[in-house]
Parts: structure tokens; C-alpha cells; sequence
């Protein structure tokens, strides 16, 4: 797949209700918190993260959350696409594996559903299997040369 059938397939994700948006806002710090516990305790954290990586996972897990509400509140496939290649490839380069991010999805998936309500948890599930889906078309991705994903001009 390229980043052209990607972005097509980003665009297909409906935006979500006012109300999942907000609910998925609300409880953050309730999210943020779970996903730290459920991988800080996993046998093979190092494996994923890279030594002494764990202060960078918690704050990948709080970019994530702002810039899922964010992408919630106004979907834009663009955004998502490039910014998720930026942060592969950015963590990538810092030690993260390629089976991080699902093993980070898998728990993002069990604590939203845990979490949110039924309506919000239906309405947010397709953005995390669709990432999920495509890891390994933004793994192939990222491997290109490093572009933020946006750019002062």
C-alpha cells in the first residue's frame, strides 16, 4: 500500500460525535493512567521500548491521547497519516520496536472499552483498528526519509 491508498483509507473513518469526542477528552487522565499501568507491567517492556525509554512511552501516551481528542473533534486524514509516520519514525529512531505500538494499541483497545461508554467506545474503536490495521504500511512508511509532519514557513 502507499501513502496515497492510506490516506484514502483514513478518509473513510467517520468523525465521531460531539459527546465520544468529549467523552474520550474527560477521561484522559483516567486513560493516560491505565495505559501506563497495563505496559509498565509487562515482562517485555525494555524489549519494546528501548533501555531507559520509559519517561518517552509515558509521554507518547499523552501526545497520543491529546492528538487522538484533537483528530476526534475535527477529523483531518492528512494530519493523521503524516503525523503517525512522524511518530513512528521518530520513536523508532530512539529505540522504540515496531512491536510497541501494537502492543500499545491492544491496550488502548482494552481500556477504552473498559472505560467509555458503549456509544463513544463504537464510535472511536475504527481510528485505533485502523491504525492498528496499518502498522505495518506505517512501519514500510516511516522507513523513508524523515519529514515533520508539518512545517513553518
Amino acid at each position: 500500500m502507499d501513502k496515497n491508498l492510506l490516506l484514502e483509507s483514513a478518509g473513510k473513518l467517520q468523525q465521531v460525535s460531539q459527546e465520544a469526542a468529549r467523552e474520550y477528552q474527560d477521561k484522559s487522565p483516567l486513560l493516560l493512567s491505565s495505559i501506563n499501568r497495563h505496559m509498565l507491567v509487562r515482562q517485555d517492556i525494555e524489549k519494546l521500548v528501548g533501555k531507559d525509554n520509559m519517561e518517552m512511552m509515558k509521554d507518547n501516551h499523552a501526545n497520543h491521547l491529546r492528538f487522538m481528542a484533537s483528530i476526534f473533534q475535527h477529523h483531518n486524514s492528512e494530519v493523521l497519516v503524516e503525523t503517525i509516520l512522524w511518530v513512528f519514525k521518530a520513536y523508532r529512531s530512539r529505540g522504540f520496536t515496531t512491536s510497541y505500538w501494537a502492543a500499545q494499541l491492544n491496550s488502548w483497545i482494552t481500556i477504552l472499552q473498559e472505560e467509555l461508554s458503549p456509544g463513544s467506545f463504537n464510535q472511536i474503536l475504527p481510528y485505533y483498528n485502523w491504525i492498528q490495521i496499518n502498522i505495518p504500511v506505517f512501519v514500510e512508511l516511516s522507513q523513508e526519509s524523515l519529514e515533520p509532519p508539518f512545517t513553518a514557513h
